[in-house]
């Protein structure tokens, strides 16, 4: 078996790796999707305070309408702000979560380079039982019972 010249290896190796490289420096490369930064300012309804540390959830939509794998989850910090860079352009479904408040849920079209959103907060409405009285109602009859 012959071996080839030290100098020889050492040339063989620097066009091996020239080839190698060079042409993944010589393609084009393809512009970037157009992408959007999404800014999210999370208020109270009830007093139009900032809602600090509420989740703003972010989601892909399809086509369909259906929501798609993945997501990201954000927190609003102590001005109710949430923000992210590079979002690309299409459908997305907003959900905002907060104790002590309604879950927000909305699709948005993202199609320009900024987006700015404010969103109020509503508290839960109370609830209505049978187990209470309610001032102001007529109490319903319920009907005699029938003899047998």
């Amino acid at each position: 078996m012959k071996y080839l010249p030290r100098g020889m290896c050492a040339s063989a190796a620097i066009v091996v790796t020239f080839v190698l490289i060079v042409p993944g420096f010589a393609r084009k490369k393809r512009p970037e999707p157009p992408s959007s930064v999404l800014t999210v300012l999370i208020l109270k309804g009830d007093n139009g305070l900032p809602l600090r540390n509420a989740a703003v959830v972010l989601h892909p939509v399809n086509s369909k309408d259906k929501q798609g794998n993945g997501g990201l989850e954000l927190k609003t910090d102590a001005e109710g702000k949430a923000s992210y860079e590079g979002l690309p352009y299409g459908k997305l479904r907003i959900q905002v979560l907060a104790k002590g408040f309604q879950t927000y849920g909305q699709d948005y079209d993202i199609n320009q380079p900024a987006t700015d959103l404010t969103i109020k907060m509503d508290r839960p409405a109370g609830q209505y039982s049978i187990y209470e009285d309610h001032p102001g109602q007529k109490a319903p009859q319920t009907p005699p019972p029938q003899p047998q």
